[in-house]
Parts: structure tokens; C-alpha cells; sequence
């Protein structure tokens, strides 16, 4: 991950014949900033790296494509939930909670009887005394915000705007994890059971903005975030859809590198050089054994073939030099995709990830293999039933001539 221009060329590579290559390098710096972003090195060596989960893509029609860019932070589609909660805060202390700061309805359907009026304001007393006590546990520790993913009364707002808390509500499970992993807080169950070290500190700036008709609450600058949002603006949604799928792909090049740093030449270098050691391996093996190496060595060569035959190239005439290249060591050497000329795949910046390509020839042999299991199976069943009919059909059009075939088969059956 250190080496940022080898990073650019094998996303590149993922990148190139589609739409967003005639932006040059930005969806790549964009891919390649978010899984920086996002990597978390665990305790026991492992690097963990969830760009599904940790860079959320928000797509905002209006703007231009260079507008794009990475939130070293979380951007969420809320407002405030009182129009006198502050919008900017700097260095915020955060609370996050995921229960409901509401009174409690109960589960099934109940009757008060209230034979005076004093009962009446003491059943409503205790519902305010309720609430104010949940808020007075949350104020204890001195958040500056405050989010739930369940509701917030009115007199809850009434009592934050007192104390000078922004408070949001109803967000979404995964937008408040993404910003428990941003700001440091922990999700709280219950109001009670806050302390000191479940107040979120690392955020650098809390602010509600407008971008076209929607409000959206930003918490940026943050400490060492390990989440963040991809912000896409377009100038209709057909291209941002277009753009995330492209960001994507670009994404998961990256992520797959950041695993496991290992990479392979492309442009068919790595099939040739597969086959041309198989080759080798069929020759000293003798009698029937040596087929399956020559098969498979057909097979690989498919993929430089079929790159010469798109660029309408002679495929005969390269596929020979190919295999001269290899068979004298020069195991980098593919065919160039633009001009259909044989290349050094280590000059020409063409990179694959280890993991994608071990990874497609075990799906391609599992496949064969099951298709040739599936194929054992159809052909034992066809017989067999093959078999039935001619020993039904034939006992019956044997005593009658003109006997009905079908209705032949139907008696040997209730027979």
C-alpha cells in the first residue's frame, strides 16, 4: 500500500476500457484513498478491510465529476431535529444510542379509568419525569450531539435545546456504526449505563449542510477514521450510477492488493507461461497420463488467442512467437490488447492481483469437473429409462397388433 504508483497502475488496469477512464486517474485516487482509509490492522497480523460495510458511496446529482472526493469522515442524509440546535460544532463530543428516547407505549392494548383530574396530571407527570430522566443521565456525561436510531419526543428537544445539544434521530444501523467507528464512541442500550469512555472525542468537526434540496449532517476531519464516504456528484443519475459500479470494481482491485500484495503479469503472460510448463511437465510423462496436461494447456492459451483475434492480429503467426518467448524464459511477455503486437507486460504497466487469478482457474476446473459429473449422471439416467420403455412397449404391441401403445404402457403399469 506504500507504493502508490504501482497501486495507480493495477487499478488502471481494472479501470481502462471502461467509462470513467476519459476522467483520467480520479476514480482510481478515489478507490485507492477510501481502502487506505478503511484498512484496520488487527492485533494477530491480519489487515481487515470492509469497504462494504465502512465506505458508503453517496451519489448527488448536480456538480461535475471532478467534484468527487473522499470524506475522511461520515456524510448522512439527516437534519437536526429543532430548528435552535446549533449546525457547526468543532471537536464535538458524541453520543450514540439505539434506544428510543420516547415514553414507552405498551405492548398490548390498555384502559385507565381516572375518576378525578389529579390522577390525569400525575399519569402525565410521570411520563415527563420519565423523560427528563433519561435526557438528565445522557446530560451527565456533556455531549455536544447526541444520535439515536429510534425516536426523540418533543419535550426530549425541548430539554437538549436547553442544555445546548444537537440532536439527531431515526439513523439508519449502518450509518451509526460508521460513525461509532469515526468519532470513537460506543452504541449505548440504555441512557443509565453511559460513562465517560463511550463519549465519541475524535471527530474534528460536526456541521449540517444543504446540497441541493436535502440537509446533510457531515462529521469530518476526524482522527485516524476507519470509515468513510465516497461523495459522487454527476450530472444526472444514470452517470453516478455508472461511476459507482466503475468506483466498485476499482475498490476491490485495491482491497484485494491491500490483502494480499502478490501480483501477475496480464495480457495472457501467465496462462502462456502455465501452459508452456505444462507442456514441459506432458513430455515426461508417458501413455495415456499425459493428455489431461495437453488438454489444459490448450485450454489456457484460449485467453492470448482470443486477445490477438480482438486486435486482428495474425493469431497463428503470434501465438508461435508467444510460445517461443516462453519456452526461452521470457515468462512476462503477453500480447499487447491495442495493438495486438507481443509486449513485455513489465515494461508495458499491465498488473494483475494473485488472488483473482488463482481464484479463477480453481472456479474454472471446479467447473469442469462438476459438468463432467452432471453429464455421468444425465447419460445413467437416459439409459435406464431407455431400458423400461422398449421392455413395456414391446410386451404389449406383442399380443395386438393394433393395440395403443400408450394405453400398453398404462396396462403393464396396473399389472
Amino acid at each position: 500500500l506504500d507504493d502508490n504508483d504501482t497501486l495507480i497502475k493495477i487499478v488502471q488496469t481494472c479501470v481502462g476500457t471502461k467509462y470513467t477512464s476519459r476522467f483520467g486517474n480520479l476514480m482510481v485516487n478515489l478507490a485507492i484513498d477510501a481502502v487506505k482509509c478503511v484498512t484496520v490492522n488487527m492485533p494477530d497480523g491480519r489487515k481487515e478491510i470492509d469497504v462494504k460495510r465502512y465506505a458508503k458511496v453517496e451519489k448527488l446529482p448536480g456538480g461535475e465529476i471532478d467534484d468527487c472526493r473522499v470524506l475522511k469522515g461520515v456524510m448522512v442524509n439527516k437534519d437536526i431535529t429543532h430548528p435552535k440546535m446549533r449546525r457547526k460544532i468543532q471537536n464535538p463530543r458524541v453520543v450514540l444510542l439505539d434506544c428510543t428516547l420516547e415514553y414507552k407505549k405498551g405492548e398490548s392494548q390498555t384502559n385507565v379509568e381516572i375518576s378525578n383530574e389529579g390522577d390525569w396530571e400525575a399519569l402525565l407527570k410521570q411520563e415527563e419525569d420519565w423523560i427528563k430522566q433519561q435526557v438528565d443521565d445522557i446530560l451527565e456525561v456533556k455531549p455536544d450531539v447526541v444520535i439515536t436510531e429510534k425516536g426523540i419526543s418533543d419535550l426530549a428537544q425541548h430539554y437538549f435545546v436547553k442544555a445546548g445539544v444537537t440532536a439527531l434521530r431515526r439513523l439508519r444501523k449502518t450509518d451509526n456504526n460508521r460513525i461509532a467507528r469515526v468519532t470513537g464512541a460506543t452504541i449505548v442500550h440504555r441512557p443509565s449505563e453511559l460513562k465517560e469512555s463511550d463519549v465519541g472525542t475524535k471527530c474534528g468537526c460536526f456541521m449540517v449542510d444543504k446540497i441541493g434540496d436535502d440537509y446533510f449532517t457531515f462529521f469530518v476531519d476526524c482522527e485516524d477514521p476507519k470509515a468513510c464516504t465516497v461523495l459522487l456528484r454527476g450530472p444526472s443519475k444514470d452517470v453516478l450510477n455508472e461511476v459507482e459500479r466503475n468506483l466498485q470494481d476499482c475498490m476491490l482491485v485495491a482491497r484485494n492488493v491491500a490483502l494480499d500484495p502478490k501480483l501477475l503479469p496480464g495480457g495472457g503472460a501467465v496462462e502462456m507461461s502455465i501452459a508452456s510448463q505444462l507442456r514441459k511437465e506432458a513430455m515426461a510423462i508417458q501413455g495415456t497420463a499425459k493428455w489431461p496436461f495437453s488438454v489444459v494447456a490448450d485450454a489456457l492459451e484460449v485467453i492470448p488467442r482470443t486477445l490477438a483475434q480482438n486486435c486482428g492480429a495474425d493469431v497463428v503467426r503470434r501465438m508461435t512467437e508467444l510460445r517461443a518467448k516462453h519456452a526461452n524464459g521470457e515468462s512476462t511477455w503477453g500480447i499487447n490488447g491495442e495493438t495486438g503486437k507481443l509486449a513485455d507486460m513489465k515494461e508495458l504497466g499491465v498488473w494483475e492481483p494473485l488472488v483473482v487469478k488463482t481464484q479463477s482457474l480453481k472456479t474454472a476446473v471446479e467447473s469442469a469437473c462438476m459438468l463432467l459429473r452432471i453429464d455421468d449422471v444425465v447419460a445413467g439416467a437416459k439409459k435406464s429409462s431407455d431400458k423400461g420403455r422398449g421392455g413395456g412397449g414391446g410386451g404389449g404391441m406383442g399380443g395386438d397388433p393394433d393395440a395403443d401403445p400408450e394405453n400398453a404402457d398404462e396396462d403393464d403399469r396396473i399389472g
